[in-house]
């Protein structure tokens, strides 16, 4: 086999191929070179999914004829001035976009400087260039790409249809607007227009929460909170979704690096870091964040299309992203996502409207429950308020036939009515009853809340028990009879591995011959619950964890574990005094708008809405 040098077209063919993988990336490259002109609003037109026609016009700062015929050359660039791959300031700066379009397309550019007298145009097809021409162009470029990759037809082939192709150049085209809500931005499709988002006067927080509003719509500008840290020259700005207000895929998770979009590993893994103990395992965090640090701290230069980064202090800004993600949730405190409230209406109106009886009336809807089997206790209740009864729960399960649909209270139990209004300071509202001995029904100074008495319990006693763990172990208490559990060998040696991490739990445990852990000591807010269950369900936990995950992140599953165990269960009574005490530590408790698997633990209605199910508005 003998050596020989590749054609220049081929050569070129072979670059766009790292360049261009599909129309998506070719608009991509166009819309940074018209932000890095300066662009205030760039339009794009597409056809065929990008396939047929990709058309970028922007009002930058234009080229002359020099620059023109300069620009479609390999490795020509405006945008390193001093050949420093350190200090980048802009979004594109390979110089490589221009020539490997023209490689595998049909490419026309036409720009005119600004305060030129005329503007000029130039075409590349298949890699042949042509002459600089005299066009009609107003201030700024205009670059049009037709018949894309019709000089290598095999990569055709792995193109999708134009519907997908047309999603992803969306996706594109919505990432770099969220990131610059100062600029105005359009978007055609076949002559339709798809994305059409003003200009936010500005880039500060409110303009930036203006903008992702218009992009990702109302619902994620309602259930985000703010996320702000600044530490050793690192800047983290942006917004995360509330743990309720959950995606099915990561889909809705926008990173951004000195305003360029990227998809980090390192940042995804922060993510669901910080999220871990707050959401369920299969679902996945909204959130749009921006990461501003000095140019020399990142390397952008790790990627053709620069989707992926490098960061010199990797524990830095895992340090920060976590921290400030993590103080964004908590200071949400019981906040949910509304998106419940309007899942509560839909089931309402029984497939999205109330079905009309032939009597003019409406059909009555009976809302199903979900009684789950959970351990039962409750934490010492604040002062002035009544504790839990700790006395072993009744038995869950449905509500046998016959038994009450509303149990309340008896009537000299509560507080005069006028007294027992509720306030501003109380924003959960004041106890009205119990719904099938697991919901609580509270009323809001504009509205009604409807609780899940287990999954707020679980919520409190999880954030209890990591307050413990903080301050050096959860409490003991020592088994009068010491139990036997019997496990499977291989569940016990995963559990005795791990009997120091259950010792920062309130466990004594210790191995019991073949197949078995002999349990002397347990956590002091577990109660009579079922000692046996539990531990069969740490042992479970730890079989699904990774042997190489933290200590702090094994203790975490585990302290979910024991909460959802030690937690008040779905069908026992309680006292209007448990309900009361239960909604105002809810108030005082971050995290409390969710349970440790991520489920709601409220929801809530407003007057309004209520109106309208009965046709009052």
């Amino acid at each position: 086999m003998s050596l020989r040098i590749l054609p220049e077209a081929t050569v070129n063919r072979i670059a766009a191929g790292e360049v261009v993988e599909r129309p998506a990336s070719a608009l991509k490259e166009l819309v940074e070179n018209a932000l890095d002109a300066g662009a205030t609003r760039p339009d794009i037109a597409l056809e065929g999914g990008g396939r047929d026609r990709i058309m970028v016009a922007d009002d930058g700062i234009g080229m002359d004829p020099a620059e023109l015929a300069l620009a479609v050359e390999r490795h020509a660039t405006s945008k390193l001035p001093d050949d420093d791959l350190v200090h980048i300031a802009t979004l594109g700066f390979r110089g490589e976009a221009l020539p490997s379009i023209g490689a595998v397309a049909r490419l026309t550019i036409a720009s005119r400087a600004a305060g030129a007298a005329e503007g000029w145009r130039i075409a590349v097809a298949g890699g042949v260039k042509g002459a600089v021409e005299p066009a009609a162009q107003g201030s700024g470029s205009r670059v049009e790409v037709r018949d894309l990759f019709y000089a290598t037809p095999a990569r055709l082939k792995f193109l999708k249809s134009p519907r997908a192709e047309h999603d992803a150049a969306l996706d594109m085209v919505r990432r770099l607007a969220m990131a610059r809500p100062d600029v105005a931005v359009s978007m055609s499709e076949d002559g339709r227009s798809v994305l059409a988002l003003p200009a936010e006067g500005g880039a500060d927080e409110a303009a930036r929460l203006s903008r992702l509003s218009r992009v990702l719509g109302r619902d994620f500008a309602d259930n985000a909170v703010p996320v702000r840290a600044e530490r050793e020259g690192l800047r983290l700005s942006g917004f995360a979704g509330l743990p309720t207000f959950t995606r099915a895929s990561a889909a809705m998770q926008y990173l951004f690096v000195n305003g360029r979009p990227v998809r980090d590993k390192l940042l995804f893994g922060c993510v669901r870091a910080a999220y871990q103990d707050l959401m369920a395992r299969d679902r996945h965090a909204a959130l749009v964040l921006f990461l501003d640090c000095d140019p020399e701290g990142v390397d952008v230069n790790v990627h053709p299309a620069k989707a992926e980064v490098r960061f010199r202090d990797a524990g830095l800004i895992r340090g920060v992203l976590i921290g400030a993600l993590r103080a964004g949730l908590a200071a949400a405190g019981h906040r949910a996502a509304t998106t419940g409230a309007d899942a509560a209406l839909a089931a309402f109106r029984a497939g999205g409207a109330p079905s009309a009886t032939p009597g003019g009336g409406y059909r009555p809807i009976r809302p199903g429950r979900e009684a789950l089997e959970r351990a039962a206790a409750f934490q010492a209740p604040a002062p002035g308020q009544a504790a839990f009864d700790l006395s072993p729960p009744p038995a869950c399960g449905l509500a046998e036939e016959g038994t009450p649909f509303l149990h309340t209270p008896p009537d000299d139990a509560l507080p005069a009515h006028d007294d027992d209004l509720p306030t501003d300071g109380q924003p959960l509202g004041r106890v009205r009853a119990q719904l099938h001995d697991t919901y609580i029904l509270a009323e809001t100074a504009d509205g009604l809340v409807l609780i899940d008495q287990h999954a707020a319990h679980e919520r409190l006693t999880h954030e209890r028990l990591k307050r413990a763990l903080a301050a050096g172990g959860v409490a003991r208490q020592i088994l009068l009879l010491p139990e036997v559990v019997e496990l499977d060998p291989l569940a016990c040696s995963r559990l005795c591995a791990r009997i120091e991490d259950l010792a920062l739990l309130g466990f004594g445990i210790e191995p019991f011959g073949d197949g078995a852990v002999l349990v002397r000591e347990v956590p002091g807010l577990l109660g009579n619950s079922d000692v046996a269950g539990l531990v069969r369900d740490l042992a479970d936990e730890f079989a699904n964890l990774d042997e190489g995950l933290a200590l702090q992140a094994r203790l975490d599953h585990a302290c979910a574990t024991l909460a959802c165990h030690s937690s008040v269960r779905a069908g026992r009574k309680l006292r209007h005094e448990e309900m009361d005490a239960l909604l105002r530590a809810m108030e005082q408790t971050a995290y409390a708008g969710q349970c440790s698997h991520g489920r709601p633990t409220y929801i809530e209605l407003k007057r309004a809405d209520i109106e309208r199910l009965f046709g009052r508005r």
